[in-house]
């Protein structure tokens, strides 16, 4: 090794605390007893450790970049004037490897756009920029990659793939959400300079392709912790049931929420289980802490809403700036509060004189979203924009007709308010006096009084 190296490699290493060195450095070793020759690693010692959780065309991205890495110099990847071509034919030396690990695992993003532009190329590479359109395919690689990872490694963590949406559309939504943050050229390619800048706005990107490499590779390092891409879901009838939530979609809407990790998301309401009844997602969702709604329309679009307060009947607004506005297909989205109004979260049933039905933003009969008490219809106006969440149209037509819809609990429950621990579950008649009371007066007999079930106890 020769003495410029040694001084890029030891600041290398020096990223890693002093129990992880060994580790780094001993990468180089294993992936050699694993199909390497001499003094550098081949394309196949990466494809013996990743092909099971990496498609072809990642491992060889992943071996193009290291192939590029300058150890001497310490910097970028060689990428320009065939330089790229040359590199990934000779091999991956440990220098290189060492700082390809460095750079990846511990690097700035000034460190990691070089190599982003070099897994971005298509088959050597030999070019300075990228398009969007090839950066796109690289994403699609490496999200493939994590759910592959997520399942393999059990860290689904109580979510069921086959009951699912389909990965691979929710891979293409995600990669064309994340590539829409990236800053093209006029000619629509992408230099080193607005990847880096892309690297550093958009953390997954880093995230992603550090769970990808060190699992990848097996770098194992000592005290990493647990993969929580995902939030854990309980109690959801999953033989039952097919969910609208894909995992890349899942991986994009549970950061978006506040403490997204803190409670696990539990199923309240989905027309496939409860039927197409406005009383029914009532019951299910209110007073139940922050809760997400999905819905699929006739037309094939699927959106939401985020509700950070519990939901309550009454005919005012409600909730606060935390909510937000969202589309998963045909393109992912989130959409968040402007600071234009408050009109947040609005819930109502059963007035003559406030509308009835679910809204949310906007202003009543020109909601971002609404589902109308009369279940089954709703409309998303939006003209130009929503007024409270800057969101365009997010059904196929303004006025739809619904599909499909779910809602999950995504946060802690709020407390029980006082007197009403120890009581019977309820039902819509309880949760809205005013039904009841129109019920008597119309002589109807509330033949569920006194017959309902006592409130079992919590484990």
């Amino acid at each position: 090794m020769g003495n410029t190296e040694s001084v890029v490699v030891q600041k290398r290493l020096a990223r890693f605390r002093p129990e992880e060195r060994p580790l780094i450095e001993g990468v180089f070793e294993r992936l050699q007893g694993d199909g390497g020759a001499g003094k550098v690693l081949t394309l196949e010692s990466f494809k013996s450790s990743m092909d099971t959780l990496a498609s072809d065309s990642m491992i060889k991205r992943v071996y193009r970049a290291a192939c590029c890495v300058e150890s001497g110099a310490g910097t970028a990847p060689a990428t320009g004037s065939g330089k790229a071509t040359t590199a990934a034919t000779s091999g991956v030396s440990r220098e290189q490897l060492v700082v390809f690990l460095a750079d990846l695992l511990r690097g700035t993003a000034e460190e990691r756009a070089p190599l982003v532009l070099a897994m971005s190329q298509e088959g050597a590479g030999n070019s300075e920029v990228v398009t969007r359109e090839q950066v796109s395919q690289f994403l699609q690689d490496v999200l493939s990659s994590v759910v592959k990872i997520l399942v393999s490694r059990e860290c689904l963590r109580g979510w069921k793939l086959d009951r699912m949406g389909d990965v691979s559309m929710g891979v293409k939504l995600l990669a064309e959400q994340m590539c829409s943050e990236l800053k093209a050229s006029e000619r629509g390619t992408c230099d080193v300079c607005s990847l880096e800048d892309w690297v550093f706005r958009v953390s997954q990107v880093a995230a992603y392709l550090e769970l990808l490499v060190s699992e990848g590779l097996a770098v194992v390092l000592p005290n990493r912790p647990p993969l929580t891409l995902l939030p854990a879901c309980l109690e959801a009838p999953w033989s039952k049931l097919k969910c609208l939530l894909d995992l890349p979609t899942l991986m994009f809407l549970a950061p978006q929420l506040p403490d997204s990790y803190s409670a696990p998301w539990r199923l309240l309401f989905t027309t496939q289980l409860h039927g197409e009844s406005f009383s029914r997602m009532v019951a299910g969702l209110s007073k139940r802490g922050p809760t997400l709604l999905l819905i699929k329309d006739t037309r094939g679009h699927v959106f939401g809403a985020f509700a950070s307060h519990a939901w309550e009947v009454k005919p005012q607004f409600q909730g606060d700036s935390r909510c937000f506005l969202f589309s998963v297909y045909p393109r992912l989205r989130v959409y968040t509060a402007t600071g234009y109004n408050q009109h947040f979260m609005y819930l109502n049933q059963n007035q003559q004189t406030m509308p009835n039905g679910l809204g949310m933003g906007g202003q009543h009969g020109y909601f971002g979203l609404w589902l109308d008490s009369d279940f089954g219809r709703g409309h998303s106006r939006a003209r130009p924009k929503c007024t409270t969440y800057g969101s365009p149209q997010l059904s196929g037509d303004e006025e739809f007709t619904l599909d499909y819809a779910e809602v999950w609990a995504v946060g802690k429950p709020p407390e029980p308010e006082e007197g009403e621990e120890g009581r019977g579950k309820r039902s819509v008649l309880d949760m809205d006096p005013e039904v009841q009371a129109m019920m008597e007066m119309a002589g109807k007999t509330l033949h569920s009084q006194g017959l309902r079930e006592p409130e079992e106890d919590e484990d």
